[in-house]
């Protein structure tokens, strides 16, 4: 199941505190003016690693391996957020993208192993009803990117991902007509040829393309839930089935799935999610939430099965 993870709630009124380094004291702390339900890890409920908070913002933690993340070194000035914790710090405490890119611009983020045996190099994508960022750390410090798109991935940074689009200008949804050429007429052969040279793999950057592909010729829904499930449908191009991808670990190889996909609404204040084992589609309405109660965590479905039916 990968990183140990369950529903986390952290309330409104919730007095955050920041890890530190062995001997160290003084982190970023800060008290929550929103609520917010997520994917918590390692049954703490601070340490999200997915979320959306009561004022309609989401935030998502992607992995960035291979150099393309470097967090900052500790100052002890009251600045320092382990990157473990940058999403109950801004979605506690901010109510629109705005506000993130000012309250991000003065987190001072180091790197913390919370339980797996290195400190995990990550970015953040942030969204709300009107506007995308991606939050990165470079050697020269945290950089707040634009993302017209609304489209994230893992590494490279999202500069290159948007440089990268341009090789795919041609991409469309409708069927590309028959040409002639050297006095042979040539013609698709069936649906979907306008989207042919679209990458189809795995890997970051080919993912990154086909999201905004998706995503841009996509119909536009006509209401909040045909939004859900248009979005549910995009995510289903994204899942990894056990055994696709391995990776080598403790000398054996391990499968890499998708071990959870979520789906923020922002306009109805909505967080969905399926598990790995449970084809089942979860919500829960932000409005019902009792955030009055202290922060916990709260166990999700990792196993199910298909709906019967009688006939």
């Amino acid at each position: 199941m990968g990183i140990p993870t369950a529903l986390g709630v952290l309330p409104m009124g919730y007095a955050g505190k920041g890890a530190t380094p062995a001997g160290k004291t003084s982190a970023l702390d800060w008290v929550a003016t929103q609520g917010i339900v997520g994917m918590a890890a390692f049954g703490n409920p601070q340490w999200l690693t997915d979320g959306m908070n009561t004022a309609g913002v989401s935030m998502h933690a992607l992995y960035m391996p291979n150099g393309f993340c470097a967090y900052a070194t500790y100052k002890g000035d009251g600045t320092d957020l382990c990157e473990i914790d940058v999403i109950a710090f801004l979605l506690g405490t901010c109510a629109s993208v705005d506000e993130v890119r000012v309250a991000a611009a003065s987190m001072n983020v180091w790197g913390m192993d919370p339980g797996l045996g290195f400190a995990p190099p990550l970015h953040f994508l942030v969204h709300d009803a009107t506007a995308s960022i991606a939050i990165e750390f470079h050697d020269e410090g945290i950089r707040i990117v634009e993302n017209p798109t609304g489209v994230g991935a893992n590494s490279p940074y999202l500069d290159w991902h948007l440089t990268n689009l341009n090789n795919y200008v041609g991409v469309q949804s409708t069927a590309r007509k028959p040409i002639e050429v050297l006095g042979e007429k040539l013609a698709p052969f069936g649906q979907g040829n306008g989207l042919l040279g679209l990458p189809g793999d795995y890997t970051s950057p080919s993912r990154f393309v086909r999201a905004a592909a998706m995503v841009a010729l996509s119909t536009v829904p006509v209401d909040s839930l045909a939004s859900e499930i248009q979005t549910l449908h995009v995510l289903n191009a994204f899942d990894i089935p056990n055994g696709i991808i391995q990776e080598e670990s403790g000398g054996k190889l391990v499968d890499e799935v998708t071990v959870w996909a979520t789906i923020s609404n922002l306009s109805k204040l909505r967080y969905s999610y399926r598990t790995n084992g449970d084809p089942g589609v979860y919500s829960i309405e932000l409005a019902d939430v009792d955030f009055a109660k202290p922060a916990r965590t709260v166990p999700m479905s990792w196993n199910g099965a298909f709906t019967p039916v009688k006939i």
